[in-house]
């Protein structure tokens, strides 16, 4: 598609500029929400934005809703912008989920889960009804004594593999590949894949998982295990030459498990499908373990029918970011472009009709 070129105009760009300035703040009456409010009352926005901007910082998080005026794309395509310019001065060492300090932990797979099921907040269990006493801004009732534990729980999938009825967990041998640094090319491992999605649109990762469920792909899993909790983060100076512990990051991992028939080289067992994403987020993880289980389909020999299994046809289309810069081009200047077009409109029209005489 070319590009046009267009001059002037910046008079008409400020002006729009202070105008989108003066609707974000809107009424000057109403107390300005601040970036602090934002991280500790719209958490989950908060943690999607984090998510598909690529970048775990809560506080820039927070300034891009704040800035976009809670459009959670465009606020992940601040945060993404931002990330560019920073540089990269170590490299993390895989963060261990089994150690998370959790405060939810389920699965629908087994009732009595060694280590107890913690539901921890969610909204699983509410009736989706308007709460209007959140209108009066009070404070919240109290809410029973609840905390995070570091106790030692043993993951589904470990009790499964136990009995050997599970596929191994897929160790990566070698470096992982880099998304962010390395153009996208295929065929694309599950390292790259994984990462795609993790930063991923949910709500195009959330129809693909929902596609595969109703038969397009045909999976049909069980939650083994969802995690959320905090994970710690470590890196290796090169000047210490050990690991030292930087910070904690709040992740929620979902472990997905699908019934496998078994092929010439495969056992009949459960494969996975693997979700990891940053802050409280259970339908994004699980989204996203459901796509990378649909993603798998060709590595399992199973039929690739769906889009969901087609796996170019996922990670060239899941990133919201690239997903709004070509869609939303369209409204910029295509004044030549569109002058052409008319011309070969307008000509086809008139031999149309001269064709049209001849015949008569």
């Amino acid at each position: 598609m070319p590009y046009v070129a267009v001059k002037g105009g910046e008079r008409a760009i400020d002006n729009a500029h202070a105008w989108l300035a003066e609707a974000r703040r809107g009424d000057p009456a109403v107390a300005e929400v601040g970036t602090g409010q934002i991280a500790e009352q719209l958490g989950r926005a908060v943690d999607r934005v984090m998510a598909e901007g690529s970048l775990y910082d809560r506080e820039l998080a927070a300034l891009a809703i704040k800035q976009a005026q809670g459009d959670l794309i465009e606020a992940a395509f601040l945060l993404r912008a931002y990330r560019t310019t920073l540089p990269r001065f170590a490299h993390a060492a895989p963060v261990e989920t089994a150690a998370m300090l959790l405060r939810r932990r389920i699965s629908a797979v087994y009732k009595d889960l060694p280590g107890g099921q913690m539901l921890g907040p969610t909204y699983d269990y509410t009736h989706r009804l308007l709460d209007f006493a959140l209108l009066a801004e009070g404070a919240p009732p109290a809410a029973p004594e609840a905390a995070a534990t570091d106790k030692p729980m043993p993951r589904v999938s470990d009790i499964l593999g136990g009995e050997g009825l599970i596929e191994g967990d897929g160790e990566a041998n070698g470096e992982p590949g880099d998304l962010t640094r390395e153009p996208l090319s295929f065929p694309a491992g599950r390292d790259v894949r994984l990462q795609a999605l993790a930063r991923g649109d949910e709500g195009f990762m959330l129809a693909l998982g929902y596609s595969s469920q109703r038969g397009w792909g045909g999976s049909h899993p069980f939650v083994g295990e969802i995690r959320i909790g905090e994970a710690a983060v470590e890196i290796t100076p090169p000047e210490l030459g050990f690991a030292i512990d930087i910070g904690d990051v709040t992740l929620t991992e979902c472990q997905m498990v699908t019934q496998f028939k078994g092929s010439k080289t495969l056992p009949p067992q459960f494969t996975r499908g693997y979700g990891l994403t940053f802050g409280h987020a259970d339908r994004r993880a699980m989204a996203m373990a459901l796509v990378d289980r649909a993603m798998r389909a060709e590595e399992l020999g199973e039929d690739v029918t769906a889009p969901a299994q087609n796996v170019e046809f996922v990670v060239y289309h899941c990133d919201n970011i690239e997903a709004t810069g070509f869609v939303e081009h369209l409204k910029l200047p295509h004044y030549v472009d569109f002058q052409s077009e008319l011309e070969t409109i307008r000509r086809l029209r008139a031999e149309a009709a001269q064709l049209q005489e001849a015949a008569e």
